[in-house]
């Protein structure tokens, strides 16, 4: 059995994106100081928030589809069926590199991993220091999150049925809530506890708080609203798709430059992040719309990357770090191309060999006895079920 999955060239070019961005950042971080890939090392942190875009949408819309298909009779939208893909989605690769940073000092590096059940519950980032190992699973921590909230959330906010269009009033008005609530807590943790004075502060109390972090999430959920409860919307809006891939762009460049000069200012913190996620917003609509560049051009190489974006983001860091060492120990420049060129190769190499021994046989598995989010009654057959959207993470 193979997985076929028809993909959208748009949302693996913004996947691949995403994870080179990480890339660069961690490579100027953890394997030289020097700024060999310029303006793009300094802001890749923000791959991360085009990954929480990309997972708010496509999770949004899984859980979307499948309600509308409910109310159509096309099966019961199933919570333990939903959780049940999404941990065998994320957890085999996760389990498989937090052993080997659990069992394998060598591969820590020497470094105290924070206490284990803080990884096992998701809540690593929580209270979490910069630069422990694995600390970059700070993302999954929030995203796991994020995936046990949204679902049993819709389904509270389905039930509210005081009017026909109370459920999607209450929807949108959680969306903007959720928007100003980041910002008020951003506000809130900035002023009290100064955390600009502090990068490491700032990080722990502001960066990696789920409470801080959801800006871009919670765009993604918001796209995946008008497609599904607004299709005439979400129509005009996508056959503008090229003046949406302008746009984003242009506001992404203008929100990028005001964080490399100062990323920890007051106004950055509290508003940066909220317009972060507006242009990856403005670029997914791009990515999905007919026509357009960003959906319709096919990068080469991209399809892969995104393929293999979610087993490279979890294995490449101490792959940097560990092989940054080694050419070191070598006598090896890191800022070399040579240097970076071999790194790279091996990341790339460690993401595919855990895509391809750890990831793809669980897929299969998911693909075979859990195709879809609905549950069928007896007299219906399997072979019904939606198929996968395209490009899920």
């Amino acid at each position: 059995m193979t997985l076929q999955r028809s993909r959208i060239y748009g949302l693996d070019t913004l996947r691949a994106l995403a994870i080179i961005l990480v890339f660069m950042s961690h490579y100027t971080s953890f394997v030289t100081d020097k700024p060999i890939f310029g303006f793009l090392g300094e802001i890749g942190w923000s791959g991360v928030d085009l990954f929480f875009a990309l997972s708010g949408y496509l999770i949004g819309n899984q859980i979307f589809s499948a309600m509308r298909g409910e109310q159509r009779g096309e099966g019961r939208f199933s919570l333990m069926r939903f959780y049940a893909r999404r941990f065998l989605r994320t957890l085999p690769n996760f389990y498989v590199v937090l052993a080997l940073y659990a069992l394998w000092p060598w591969f820590r590096a020497g470094g105290e991993l924070p206490p284990l059940w803080k990884f096992l519950t998701f809540t690593q980032n929580i209270n979490l220091r910069a630069g422990t190992p694995f600390s970059h699973a700070w993302s999954l921590s929030v995203e796991e999150q994020f995936y046990m909230l949204l679902p049993a959330l819709a389904l509270l906010v389905a039930a509210f049925r005081i009017t026909p269009r109370a459920p999607l009033a209450l929807a949108w008005l959680l969306v903007a809530a959720s928007v100003v609530g980041g910002m008020l807590v951003r506000d809130h943790m900035w002023a009290r506890y100064d955390a600009t004075h502090d990068g490491f502060q700032y990080y722990a109390l502001i960066y990696y708080s789920s409470l801080c972090r959801f800006d871009e999430l919670v765009a993604g959920v918001a796209l995946a609203l008008v497609k599904n409860f607004h299709p005439a919307l979400w129509t005009r809006l996508t056959s503008y798709g090229n003046r949406m891939l302008a746009a984003g762009l242009a506001l992404l460049a203008a929100i990028w430059y005001p964080f490399v000069q100062d990323h920890y200012s007051h106004a950055m913190t509290v508003f940066g992040y909220p317009v972060l996620a507006l242009s990856f917003s403005l670029l997914l609509l791009a990515a999905l719309s007919p026509g357009s560049l960003l959906r319709e051009v096919r990068v080469p190489g991209a399809g892969s990357i995104a393929l293999w974006s979610y087993a490279i983001y979890l294995s490449h860091k101490q792959i940097c770090i560990l092989l940054g060492r080694a050419l070191k120990e070598w006598g090896m420049d890191t800022s070399a191309g040579s240097s970076v060129l071999i790194i790279s190769a091996a990341s790339l190499l460690g993401g595919w060999l855990l895509y391809q021994l750890v990831e793809t046989p669980f897929m299969r598995l998911r693909e075979r006895y859990l195709p879809g989010n609905l549950e069928f009654s007896a007299s219906r057959s399997r072979q019904t079920a939606p198929a996968s959207i395209p490009g899920t993470p």
